[in-house]
C-alpha cells in the first residue's frame, strides 16, 4: 500500500528530480531550456511533505531543498494535492509570481515533464529505438536512486530498513553508463547523482539491457546475481538494505 506522504516525496525526489538529467542528456529538453527567455526558479511547497525549487535556465536544470532563490512559488494544501500534480496535471495555489508560475508551468514546465514521461512511461514502439531505449533506461535509473532516498525518509515500511543501515556512501550504477550515490547518515538516506569517492558497498548491473531487464520485472534478480552480471562488494548489509527499499519503491513506481 502507498502512503500519500511518502509518494509526495518521490514524485519530488525521485520523478521531478530527473529533471535536471532530462536537461543534461535529452536534445528535446536542451531545445526547450534554449527557448527561456530568463531564468526562472519554480517552488513546489507542500504542507506536511517536501519543498523543493526547481531552478531552470538556457544551461538546464538544477534542483535544490527549500524555497531560497525562487521566482515563484506554488503551495500545495497536502501531499494529496501535490501527488495530483502528477498524476492529474493539477496545479496547487500561486503566493509567488503568480504570472511567471503559471505561464512557465503552462508551456515549458508541461513540455519537460511530458517529454520525462514519454521516457519514463515509455510504448513498446518507442523502446525499439536504441537510442531512445538507453535513455529511457538511465533515466529510470536516476528516478529509482532518487526514489530509494525519498522512501528510506518517508515510508513507514522502507523506514525499518533505514534504521538498520549503518553510515556510510553505496554506489549503484550502470557500468560505464551511470552512477549514482546514496549517502546514508544517522539512518537519513540522500541520493547525489554522481560517483562517490570513498564508497563502502557498491552495487553494480553490468549493461544497460540487464538494468532494463531489472527494472522492468523481465529478469532475474537472483539468476543475474549468480550469472555475475550484478556486482557487489563491501559492506553487503547496506546493499541488502536497499534492496528492501527498492521492493517499495516497485509498489509506489509500478
Amino acid at each position: 500500500m502507498k502512503e500519500a506522504k511518502a509518494m509526495a516525496y518521490v514524485n519530488m525526489y525521485g520523478v521531478l528530480s530527473t529533471l535536471e538529467k532530462l536537461c543534461e542528456l535529452d536534445k528535446e529538453a536542451k531545445a526547450i531550456c534554449s527557448g527561456l527567455k530568463k531564468p526562472v526558479s519554480l517552488c513546489f511547497d507542500v504542507a506536511g511533505g517536501p519543498c523543493c525549487t526547481f531552478h531552470f535556465s538556457k544551461d538546464g536544470c538544477t534542483v535544490s531543498e527549500g524555497s531560497y532563490g525562487c521566482t515563484c512559488k506554488m503551495n500545495f494544501a497536502s501531499p494529496e494535492k501535490f501527488n495530483a500534480l502528477i498524476d492529474e496535471s493539477k496545479p496547487g495555489v500561486p503566493v509567488k509570481g503568480v504570472a511567471q508560475v503559471l505561464s512557465f508551468l503552462l508551456g515549458p514546465f508541461t513540455k519537460l515533464t511530458n517529454r520525462l514521461a514519454s521516457l519514463l512511461r515509455p510504448s513498446e514502439e518507442d523502446l525499439k529505438n536504441r537510442e531512445f531505449f538507453e535513455l529511457s533506461t538511465i533515466l529510470t535509473f536516476y528516478t529509482i536512486a532518487g526514489a530509494i532516498s525519498a522512501l528510506a525518509n518517508s515510508d513507514s515500511i522502507s523506514k525499518q530498513s533505514a534504521l538498520y543501515t549503518v553510515d556510510g556512501d553505496v554506489k549503484i550504477g550502470i557500468t560505464d553508463v551511470c552512477y549514482a550515490t546514496i549517502r546514508v547518515r544517522n539512518n537519513q538516506f540522500e541520493t547525489i547523482k554522481e560517483i562517490p569517492e570513498s564508497p563502502r558497498a557498491i552495487m553494480e548491473f553490468k549493461t544497460i539491457d540487464l538494468a532494463y531487464g531489472l527494472f522492468t520485472g523481465t529478469a532475474s534478480t537472483m539468476a543475474e546475481l549468480c550469472a555475475g552480471n550484478i556486482y557487489m562488494s563491501g559492506m553487503i548489509s547496506m546493499v541488502d538494505n536497499i534492496n528492501r527499499i527498492l521492493d517499495r519503491v516497485a509498489v509506489y513506481l509500478g
